[in-house]
């Protein structure tokens, strides 16, 4: 809403800063910060009031992570897409579909996410959430409808062709068959980073780097001048999305400070699914979908952990590891959940370094 403050510049010069995609990413970080921290409390009270119980752990998790987490509430995602729709809708231009369709997007996963939290914190289990089958039906159909509107928006040249880093040329047109891996993409980001979240601040880290990594991808996407320096393919209008970013690492910093050890809430699959449906769809967006498998390398190996150990389970009836997902394999072995935490960290940064060097060595 801010944006249209442009349309008053000629009268008072200053509101010309309005127009800068990276003043209204500044203010977004900002506002979505300070969202989080003014209504954070308040919401955790609200929800552990209603929860009762908080979010039921795993029973066969490691003895001392299931009493250290019992009792605490979930659907923290709350928290976080507040914050991030708010900011967003006072930071970014509301005439940008892009901006429009990731929010669809994120909002969808949320609703799913928020529905399965829903059922396991009134079931008390946290195997009886949303049918596995119906939840991943939700979640194609809305991903299928972003990856049509993407298609629709982009040039006819580029719209359905996947583009590889460290090459400036070579391009693979996909036809109607880019919409299912797009799908995938989407589908694949949000359960990925639902599978992440199983420490306190696990994922909410990794994901604000990703979110800050596509959040400058977006924006040199989407100015033709950067773009055309660097030789990677101009998307018009995706810059806009560098303001929906700052607004996810503004709101995400707001809920690490109430997520950090020991946590006072958890994030559940109301955040895990819409944020990671959120950087799917940016990749996508921008046409670095190759680029997300690096960048986000760390929600890769968290899913690949899980899809390695079902698979050799039913096969050989052996588990490859001692838990899956792999970061409760490490507690298995002994690390401590701060040690996890932090070294997971360290990897989603040199991971992040190493996919946004692909902007350049092309």
């Amino acid at each position: 809403m801010l944006y249209w403050l442009v349309d008053l510049s000629d009268k008072l010069s200053v509101l010309n800063v309005f127009r800068y995609i990276t003043f209204r990413t500044g203010g977004a970080i900002i506002t979505a910060l300070l969202f989080v921290f003014l209504f954070g409390q308040t919401i955790i009270d609200r929800l552990r009031l209603l929860q009762g119980k908080g979010q039921p752990i795993r029973a066969d998790g490691p003895r001392s992570h299931i009493i250290a987490k019992a009792g605490t509430p979930t659907m923290g995602g709350l928290m976080i897409l507040s914050g991030m729709l708010v900011s967003t809708l006072l930071w970014a231009n509301p005439a940008n579909p892009y901006v429009w369709v990731v929010l669809g997007v994120t909002l969808g996963f949320g609703m799913v996410g928020f529905y399965d939290d829903y059922l396991k914190v009134t079931k008390q289990s946290a195997n009886n959430g949303f049918a596995g089958r119906t939840r991943l039906i939700l979640e194609f159909i809305i991903a299928g409808l972003a990856c049509l509107a993407l298609v629709k928006l982009g040039t006819s040249q580029f719209a359905m062709t996947l583009v590889f880093p460290f090459f400036k040329e070579f391009v693979l047109n996909l036809g109607w068959f880019f919409v299912l891996f797009a799908m995938f993409i989407i589908v694949g980001a949000g359960n990925a980073v639902n599978l992440t979240d199983g420490l306190d601040g696990l994922a909410i880290v990794p994901v604000m780097i990703a979110a800050a990594s596509f959040g400058m991808i977006s924006y040199l996407s989407g100015n033709a001048v950067f773009s055309d320096y660097l030789q990677i393919h101009y998307v018009a209008g995706t810059g806009e999305l560098s303001v929906l970013c700052g607004a996810v690492v503004g709101a995400g910093l707001g809920f690490l400070w109430f997520n950090a050890p020991p946590a006072s809430i958890f994030m559940g699959d109301t955040g895990s699914l819409a944020l990671g449906g959120m950087i799917g769809t940016v990749a996508v967006a921008t046409k670095h979908e190759i680029v997300l498998a690096v960048i986000g390398g760390l929600f890769v190996l968290e899913a690949v952990s899980v899809i390695v150990q079902v698979v050799s389970f039913k096969l050989t009836g052996k588990r490859v590891f001692k838990m899956a997902p792999i970061h409760h394999h490490f507690e298995q072995l002994g690390w401590t959940e701060p040690q996890i935490v932090i070294r997971f960290w360290i990897v989603s940064v040199v991971l992040a370094l190493a996919g946004l060097s692909t902007l350049k060595l092309r």
